[in-house]
């Protein structure tokens, strides 16, 4: 969200927790520009989760895209927290495996040259929640058994 305040001069920041409702860090900034004869103030409201522009946090993402799978969205929870990026913007990895990419920690080495011939890019939120459910779809929950200690904790669940 970005609203234009002028006649104002200020540089401030704060951080809100948000935790109750969404579970997401919440950031506000305002700056300060002074031009001629304004100052105008921008106030930019920005998600964790979620990168400038988006409606949707990450873990909105996950949970609107994976609603008819809810095992998957616990998967996103523990694999990467529902984290595509890093705050440097590139990908997240895997602290185990450096190959496990993504929200859903898809792993380069099984799962890249299927993935780019079906059409997904795993490196984008899209193509990476796409293909976890392709992988769902033929395999089940095996390919993150690793973290099934962590999702398997959860309310009782549809897993195939």
């Amino acid at each position: 969200m970005l609203e234009l305040i002028t006649g104002m001069s200020m540089l401030a920041s704060t951080v809100a927790l948000n935790s109750s409702v969404t579970g997401t860090v919440t950031s506000t900034a305002m700056a300060a520009t002074t031009t001629s004869a304004t100052t105008t103030a921008i106030i930019q409201t920005i998600d964790a989760n979620s990168p400038v522009g988006r409606s949707l946090s990450y873990r909105q993402k996950v949970q609107e895209y994976f609603k008819n799978e809810p095992i998957l969205i616990e998967v996103a929870r523990c694999e990467s927290e529902f984290r595509q990026f890093k705050k440097d913007g590139t990908v997240i990895r895997g602290i185990v495996n450096n190959q496990d990419v993504g929200i859903m920690q898809i792993n380069e080495k099984y799962h890249l040259a299927a993935s780019k011939a079906l059409g997904y890019d795993i490196y984008s939120v899209e193509g990476n929640l796409a293909y976890a459910r392709y992988i769902y779809e033929e395999q089940g929950a095996a390919p993150w058994v690793s973290s099934s200690p962590c999702w398997s904790k959860a309310e009782p669940l549809a897993v195939r």
